[in-house]
């Protein structure tokens, strides 16, 4: 169960849902930025995107398993649409940085949007784009975001999940580029 909307974690979800997968540094933080919204069904933190199957967080770590620390995002489209979750993850930590997000280095903190659909992952790129705009404006070097086909998600330890709600201290890694999207 989710520590915080109390929801169970894996699915059956609501029928009208959809998910996306998102990799913005190490989870914890990034879990935290889209359990808070309104819209949201449930998070998951876990690992996508890898060729390791069900790898440990020490195999992650390793660098050798390919993965990404991603986030599960279970969610109602009519309630918070695609281009909006999309905007909150461009706002919520710098896409520039290739395999790095601040102090974490390594492929499994690279900033990654996996999505079901072609048609969202056009929208994904579309997003990419004009945030890039932004950035440049801003002096950012290129967005290094991967858009990817939902992979396989990998749930991480049940210590990982909703980490920052039971540990309000713990650290977050997280930081922006304070520059707004469209």
């Amino acid at each position: 169960m989710h520590a915080v909307s109390g929801r169970p974690m894996v699915g059956p979800y609501p029928q009208s849902s959809a998910e996306l997968l998102v990799g913005m540094g190490c989870f914890w933080g990034a879990e935290r930025c889209f359990w808070q919204l309104d819209g949201v069904w449930v998070t998951a933190v876990g690992y996508a995107a890898g060729q390791t199957v069900s790898p440990s967080y020490e195999e992650v770590c390793s660098g050798q398993t390919g993965h990404n620390e991603v986030v599960r995002v279970i969610y109602d489209p009519a309630a918070l649409p695609l281009p909006e979750l999309l905007r909150h993850f461009w706002q919520n930590h710098n896409p520039t940085q290739g395999m790095r997000q601040g102090n974490d280095r390594g492929s499994q903190y690279r900033s990654g949007i996996y999505l079901e659909s072609a048609k969202e992952r056009q929208l994904a790129t579309r997003s990419r784009d004009a945030y890039q705009v932004e950035l440049s404006a801003a002096g950012y070097p290129q967005i290094t975001t991967e858009i990817l086909e939902l992979p396989v998600f990998y749930a991480a330890e049940s210590y990982h999940q909703q980490y920052l709600h039971k540990n309000p201290g713990g650290y977050c890694g997280l930081g922006g580029t304070g520059i707004g999207c469209a």
